[in-house]
């Protein structure tokens, strides 16, 4: 093993961060150098957790190096841990504390108009994600960090999945591509979360394989609860595949399409228009219709176009998807906006609701609407529609009663 290793990030615009150096020793027992613009405050509070960490592995001669750039604990310790993976040989864990928030688990129907990206090794995008209310967080192992970063990146993502405030955003992991994603689902399963998104998926064998793992992880902690998986379609045999893919278990709640690898594959490039992707993104939005789940667009990356965005959110609404990635926060509240029903769906939705309420109250077995028979299928999407439009303030969730008192 080495006798030296570091982890974490330093340098120019790096915040709530930091960067660990350790040096296993033969004896001196533990030295710990600072380095901290709040070490006055809470330069004994860093050691103290340091050297906790420390004595978690047994590790009783070192010479450990701190360049703190704000650090959170979870951080620390995380950067900590991966740094002295890379020294010994362990099954060991640190585990910083469990939020009681964050104790929550999520439902398939749940809305998902929203999702907002986050590197998985970039805590300083993550403190205050949830506050800016997306329907979910994603911490990124994937395309979002680096190669030589994706293992302390794991640490990362599991210690903000259990010490980090989600404000009731689903909390979600996007995995590394099969096979390689499946051990990350070691660090991430154990500790709640709500959904995995698997990416570039072309088979339904390698959702198979996300399933047999999470089972038996499941197993082996003796902590079994629901855990969704969403796939992301991204090149062609994916998308010839979809229907496939979409049938693959009952635990997929939604599948996605990502375009910017999607047009790389059809070695095309990714316009406004979107013609280039209509076939694909239709193809997956059927599939998904066909099997009940969610159909989730790509993200859409000029993350300072807003009109352009609402655009793309229009077209893509039209299409029949049902929310879409974003990778900035000011992004959502377009995103919730143009996905949200309009007047004219609200009303006829509440026609619809009303019909139905009206006639159970009348003990009726029958629902029309004037000279049209309502099936259950058709309430149900009102219902929904009604649903989101009450979650993004479009609707009082006493219309009904509100509506009565002007009669």
């Amino acid at each position: 093993m080495n006798k030296i290793a570091s982890a974490g990030n330093k340098g120019k615009g790096v915040r709530s961060d930091c960067f660990i150096s350790i040096e296993i020793l033969n004896d001196s027992g533990i030295e710990i150098q600072l380095e901290s613009k709040v070490k006055a405050l809470y330069g004994d509070s860093i050691i103290k957790l340091a050297k906790e960490v420390l004595s978690n592995f047994n590790i009783t001669n070192a010479k450990v190096i701190i360049e703190d750039f704000g650090a959170l604990p979870l951080v620390i310790a995380a950067r900590i841990e991966a740094t002295i993976i890379q020294l010994i040989d362990t099954d060991k864990e640190f585990l910083t504390p469990f939020l009681e928030e964050n104790k929550y688990k999520t439902t398939k129907d749940r809305n998902r108009i929203s999702r907002l990206y986050l590197p998985g090794n970039t805590p300083s995008l993550m403190i205050n994600a949830g506050i800016h209310k997306p329907n979910g967080i994603i911490l990124d192992l994937e395309d979002a960090v680096a190669p030589a970063k994706k293992a302390e990146a794991r640490f990362l993502v599991r210690n903000v999945l259990r010490s980090l405030n989600f404000y009731g955003a689903e909390r979600m992991v996007r995995i590394n591509q099969i096979p390689n994603g499946l051990e990350d689902l070691d660090y991430i399963i154990p500790h709640n979360v709500n959904l995995i998104l698997i990416p570039k998926v072309e088979s339904a064998n390698q959702i198979l394989q996300v399933e047999n793992k999470i089972n038996e992880i499941q197993k082996k902690k003796g902590n079994i609860y629901p855990v969704w998986y969403m796939p992301i379609i991204e090149s062609s045999l994916g998308v010839l595949k979809s229907l496939e893919i979409a049938q693959s278990s009952k635990n997929i709640v939604a599948m996605a399409i990502g375009l910017e690898d999607y047009t790389a594959d059809l070695g095309t490039k990714r316009t406004m228009e979107a013609t280039e992707s209509f076939f694909a993104r239709c193809q997956v939005v059927n599939a998904c219709k066909a099997t009940g789940i969610q159909a989730i667009d790509s993200v859409f990356s000029d993350v300072a176009n807003m009109e352009g965005l609402k655009q793309n959110v229009l077209k893509s609404k039209s299409l029949g998807f049902d929310g879409m990635g974003c990778i900035h926060p000011r992004q959502i509240k377009v995103i919730h906006e143009n996905f949200a029903p309009d007047a004219d769906e609200i009303a006829k939705a509440k026609k619809i609701v009303n019909a139905f309420l009206e006639a159970n109250e009348k003990g009726l077995g029958v629902v029309s609407l004037g000279t049209k028979m309502i099936d259950p299928p058709v309430v149900k999407r009102a219902q929904k529609l009604i649903d989101m439009a009450i979650n993004v303030g479009k609707l009082s969730k006493n219309w009904r009663d509100i509506e009565n008192e002007k009669l």
